[in-house]
């Protein structure tokens, strides 16, 4: 079974000329050409297309997604990344959904209402009590510092290297190399390159305990699947552990 180009767009909310556009890129081929010239699209591109709407979602660029799916080839492997992070937004969409619910009906029922209520789920420093709890409110305070201290370009460049990384480590992942490999090593010292590059933590305060930091950054990858997201799912982060566990007994 297969849906026209026509079809494909308004299910998808979007445009017969973004998919085409999508082709010229190589993002999403059509399955077949009619003898009518249209394009039509089957099952496997259809999945192909839901994995570069939730890339989009995320923020990523045409060629970036191009490159993620070409290192994600396994796509319900990929998707288990995509599902963690969906129901990460969940969580924050229905706080603010609530949020927005409680200042309607204080608005129409005169009452009074607190800040901290209509502002749920909004604050870009949510995850503050979390830092807080595992490295210290200095370890916080050196990082809020850092991120607004940055120009609109610097924090561009920086999301754009953590992306480049999280692209690099699921290629990785998805070729089989295994944790100790050459490829996977020279991943591991990136990434304890860009961690130390973040003021206020373990790994960016001179005299820090690097090694235990590095290590249990691994096993959060694993364990909390906000992070495992950036890694294809709870199997990337596995990878990514690993090959960091191997980095931090050789090297830190």
């Amino acid at each position: 079974m297969d849906w026209s180009i026509q079809e494909i767009a308004k299910l998808a909310g979007t445009t017969s000329r973004t998919l085409r556009h999508y082709d010229d890129l190589g993002l999403l081929p059509p399955s077949r050409i009619g003898g009518n010239g249209y394009r039509y699209y089957d099952r496997a591109a259809l999945v192909r297309l839901q994995r570069i709407l939730l890339l989009r979602e995320l923020g990523l660029g045409l060629p970036a997604i191009a490159d993620v799916l070409a290192g994600q080839t396994v796509e319900a492997r990929a998707l288990e990344g995509h599902l963690a992070w969906l129901r990460h937004e969940q969580v924050r969409l229905a706080r603010q959904v609530a949020s927005v619910e409680r200042t309607i009906e204080a608005l129409e029922g005169g009452e009074e209402i607190m800040a901290k209520d209509m502002l749920d789920g909004f604050d870009h420093t949510q995850y503050r009590e979390e830092v807080e709890e595992r490295w210290g409110r200095d370890a916080y305070a050196a990082g809020d510092r850092w991120w607004r201290g940055m120009g609109d370009d610097e924090r561009a460049a920086w999301k754009e290297r953590s992306a480049a990384l999280g692209r690099d480590w699921n290629a990785a992942a998805e070729s089989g190399v295994a944790p100790d490999s050459a490829e996977a090593q020279a991943l591991a010292k990136r990434h304890v390159e860009w961690l130390t590059g973040i003021p206020g933590t373990p790994a960016g305060t001179p005299g820090g305990d690097v090694k235990a930091y590095v290590l249990g950054l691994g096993e959060m990858y694993v364990a909390d699947p906000r992070f495992a997201a950036n890694y294809g799912g709870e199997r990337g982060a596995t990878f990514v552990r690993d090959a960091l566990a191997v980095f931090a007994e050789a090297n830190l």
